[in-house]
């Protein structure tokens, strides 16, 4: 049963993706707003079918630890459903994601549209550079850069692998950084086809502030989202142990 409903979602998602791209494409010459609208339409459908199909909701947690104008918001990155889920809950984002995207017929030109941030990885040595110039135009406009300090979606229960270019940036900007644990992977885990029931759960936790040097930083940026991170599947766990993998365990038993 839970095959066929996840091939079910999978199907409506896909179709759902591709009948709003070419509903917003008026959308495409305003920009900026208009397109940020279709994006929250696009989340919430999507999560709302996933709620519906396959028993999965989404919960939000400590949302008053978001600021009222910019900020960073460095999340854990586990699944798909993060993108989503973080689109729902921070107004006014702005998400630095992959330049292979951009190259996705359509969809990268509503990225490119709505001001979110390519990054070119191939070039390494320009990439903090890349990302601070983007950050601070972002900032200017009062929007939040959301932004995946591991880079890429990690499996559940995988030993963490922070990038200190959110400490640099951070410095460079002098704006606080929010980090943000979730759960996802175990419900929506990356290059599976199968998705599991439950209670997705997103955690924004208290702010970091810039003033800190940079390993203080990573360090505490690390520990806070690795930690709650570890909460939110052992939660999820105690409710359902079908949900049990061994990278989920040995995610649990790191100190």
């Amino acid at each position: 049963m839970r095959l066929l409903r996840s091939a079910l979602f999978n199907l409506c998602f896909y179709l759902l993706i591709i009948v709003l791209m070419l509903a917003a494409l008026p959308a495409l010459a305003r920009g900026g707003e208009a397109i940020e609208s279709h994006a929250r339409r696009w989340a919430r459908w999507s999560i709302a079918l996933l709620e519906l199909i396959c028993g999965v909701k989404v919960e939000f947690r400590g949302i008053e630890n978001l600021p009222a104008g910019a900020a960073i918001i460095a999340a854990k990155h586990q699944s798909t459903l993060d993108v989503l889920a973080l689109i729902l809950a921070v107004k006014h984002f702005t998400f630095i994601y992959k330049r292979e995207l951009d190259f996705i017929p359509l969809f990268g030109s509503y990225l490119r549209a709505c001001g979110q941030v390519s990054i070119d990885r191939s070039k390494r040595a320009g990439v903090l550079g890349q990302i601070v110039a983007a950050a601070k135009a972002t900032f200017a406009k009062n929007r939040r850069l959301v932004i995946f300090p591991e880079g890429t979606r990690r499996p559940v229960g995988a030993p963490p692998l922070y990038k200190a270019g959110v400490a640099r940036l951070a410095e460079a900007t002098g704006v606080s950084c929010v980090p943000v644990a979730l759960n996802s992977g175990l419900f929506w885990p990356r290059r599976q086809f199968m998705r599991q029931p439950g209670t997705m759960v997103v955690e924004f936790l208290p702010p970091i502030p810039a003033t800190l040097d940079k390993d203080t930083f990573m360090q505490s940026l690390e520990s806070r989202i690795e930690t709650a991170s570890d909460r939110l599947i052992a939660e999820a766990l105690a409710k359902d142990a079908s949900l049990a993998r061994p990278s989920a365990a040995a995610g649990l038993s790191r100190s």
